[in-house]
């Protein structure tokens, strides 16, 4: 490689440093609030905007994330004085005063809580129960007075968004049952108040199975909408004379997969009206829909939205953008007029901002997408790393990652890669990844090399793949399997899908059927698609970070995958972090596995050794 040595100012140390991001927020008369993720010592914490400040709320010593269903959501809600919040460490449920002092736990026992909505002189949320070896969740009202438990749902497998009516005579929620995912198969459920204001037997409202619903809302006149993807796309349904029927919408995600409680992507504004986000291209857009053919466009600039909530004329959302971080604005829906609240800084200078293209390539018998990074400071083409995000039913975004951004300024090409299975691009393409998960996802990691390579756009001889969790699955079955990359990454990457189905929380419990089949009467597909039992296949070079207290993906696998390349003389390396789970949190040890990982690639490199086959 004779490229020129790149401006590499933005360190490993900065490029974490800029993962500042927010995870939900809400507005009322007491302000904007907003929950904050500093990579710095990894806490979460809330934040409140009031009289044109900012002002942390949450003290040392805790952290607002809540563990339900392990990724958690909705971890906070606001009463009509205060804040409320699921304290990380205890997953209890705290009152924040608004003067920044000390918490005062409303609950103590052995729940979990998440997906909060403050209510009636009640916190509603959705309960975790561990007994025994049985993991059992309810949706629950817990007295803000006095702590006292009522149980509002119980016998379904999962709840998410418990959701009341206006006038409090209606409660609505999503369930869904084993062996189905969130963003396979769901229910909309609704009840009725009684007179003695106990809960009547629950109604189902829409459910099928092939349709997810998700994010319920009421409007000011008691009538209840939701997302479903029953036509192919999560899009705006609602109540009407003729049933549950589809609202006037563009014909695209109005989401995307609700892994975590507690998205909000859209808002009823009654009848067709209604303010959301969608993707077209993998490219966020945001706008205020009135009715058939009616639709108003909003703060262009951005990328991705998330975290609705609109407060009098304004609409408060967390956005994103290529060439700035993850920010909290304030939209003025009459004039459009955008105000950054928090975030929204660039690092770097335009200049030295690689921006994302979108990718559209031939794969299987259809096609895949993603983006496309070019590198900067290259005058020839350039090496390529393939990013595989993690899930697999998630997606990638054309938003500033300092991370891509550390790789494109030391000369490297990045393709972020939506292969199929990801989300933001209609049910039918979320679901071609059914007992397909090591082939498609694998498939359409390798054939991008070759598309860009066409196009000139990337060496091909220099080609990497890295991932994290399911990403590190999809990297090493590409390294296993096919001859197409020149070294890879796994970060805490799944090496034995067999064994995790084995020892993974109740929420993926299925997953792993739906991904692969059933680990017994499909255990040679399993063995066929299991990375750890073809080592010997792999022969270039990789390098593993993990984390010693995963429960996920337990550290001796990768220890065992390790050995088994370095046994046979493949260059591997192997970092392991006595602090860190799954997915790591700390900003040394980020900092470290993304500058060791580029070391790693630059010395296959700088070998000048030629793709092994």
């Amino acid at each position: 490689m004779n490229s020129p040595a790149p401006n590499t100012t933005f360190t490993a140390e900065q490029a974490v440093a800029a993962g500042i991001d927010f995870a939900e927020l809400h507005a009322s008369d007491l302000g904007l609030f907003w929950n904050q993720y500093d990579p710095a010592d990894g806490a979460c914490r809330l934040w409140r905007w009031v009289d044109g400040q900012a002002q942390c709320l949450t003290p040392d010593g805790y952290s607002a994330r809540s563990r339900v269903y392990e990724y958690g959501g909705g971890a906070f809600c606001l009463t009509d004085t205060e804040a409320l919040f699921v304290n990380e460490a205890d997953q209890q449920l705290y009152r924040q005063p608004l003067d920044g002092s000390t918490p005062v736990a409303l609950t103590q026992g052995k729940y979990r809580y998440g997906d909060l909505q403050a209510a009636a002189g009640a916190i509603m949320a959705v309960e975790e129960s561990h007994e025994g070896e049985a993991v059992i969740h309810r949706l629950v009202a817990i007295g803000l007075l006095d702590g006292r438990r009522q149980v509002l749902a119980e016998g379904a497998d999962f709840y998410a968004s418990p959701t009341l009516s206006p006038n409090g005579k209606r409660l609505a929620w999503i369930e869904w049952s084993r062996p189905d995912q969130p963003w396979t198969s769901t229910r909309l459920m609704c009840a009725e108040r009684l007179e003695d204001g106990r809960w009547d037997t629950p109604s189902l409202i829409a459910s099928g199975a092939e349709e997810s619903l998700q994010q319920p809302r009421f409007d000011e006149l008691d009538q209840l909408y939701c997302l479903s993807d029953k036509n192919g796309w999560w899009q705006p349904w609602g109540e009407s004379t003729s049933g549950f029927t589809k609202l006037s919408s563009i014909d695209a995600d109005h989401a995307a997969a609700p892994f975590q409680l507690g998205g909000r992507t859209w808002l009823t504004l009654g009848g067709d009206a209604y303010l959301a986000t969608w993707f077209e291209d993998g490219f966020g857009h945001l706008g205020l829909h009135h009715g058939p053919h009616q639709l108003q466009h909003f703060a262009s600039s951005f990328t991705r939205f998330r975290s609705f909530s609109r407060h009098g004329h304004r609409l408060y959302c967390i956005a994103a953008a290529p060439d700035r971080t993850a920010a909290v604005v304030s939209i003025d829906l009459n004039d459009g007029t955008v105000q950054t609240l928090a975030g929204g800084l660039s690092p770097l200078p335009p200049a030295s901002i690689s921006h994302p293209q979108p990718l559209r390539y031939p794969t299987g018998a259809g096609h895949a997408y993603g983006f496309f990074y070019p590198a900067l400071n290259s005058v020839e083409p350039p090496p390529l790393v393939v990013f595989i995000h993690g899930g697999p039913t998630s997606a990638c975004y054309p938003v500033f990652d300092p991370r891509i951004q550390y790789w494109a300024q030391r000369g490297f090409a990045v393709a972020d890669l939506n292969y199929r299975g990801s989300t933001g691009y209609g049910r039918a393409y979320r679901q071609s990844l059914h007992l397909s998960w090591g082939e498609a996802d694998v498939e359409d990691a390798c054939t991008v090399v070759a598309h860009l390579a066409e196009r000139g756009l990337i060496n091909a001889q220099q080609a990497f793949i890295r991932g994290g969790s399911a990403g590190g699955y999809t990297a090493l079955c590409a390294l296993a399997f096919h001859r197409v990359f020149r070294g890879g990454a796994s970060l805490y990457g799944v090496t034995d899908p067999a064994a995790l189905a084995r020892v993974t929380h109740k929420f993926e419990a299925d997953y792993l059927d739906w991904l692969i089949g059933d680990p017994s009467a499909d255990a040679e597909r399993y063995r066929a698609r299991t990375p750890l039992l073809h080592a010997d296949r792999i022969n270039v070079p990789v390098i593993f970070f993990q984390g010693e207290l995963d429960a996920v993906v337990v550290p001796e696998q990768t220890r065992a995958m390790l050995r088994a390349l370095k046994d046979r003389g493949v260059p591997a390396k192997g970092y392991f972090y006595p602090n860190e789970r799954h997915g790591f949190r700390q900003a040394k040890n980020q900092a470290h596995a993304l500058e060791h990982e580029w070391r790693f690639y630059r010395e296959i490199l700088d070998q000048n050794t030629s793709i092994q086959t």
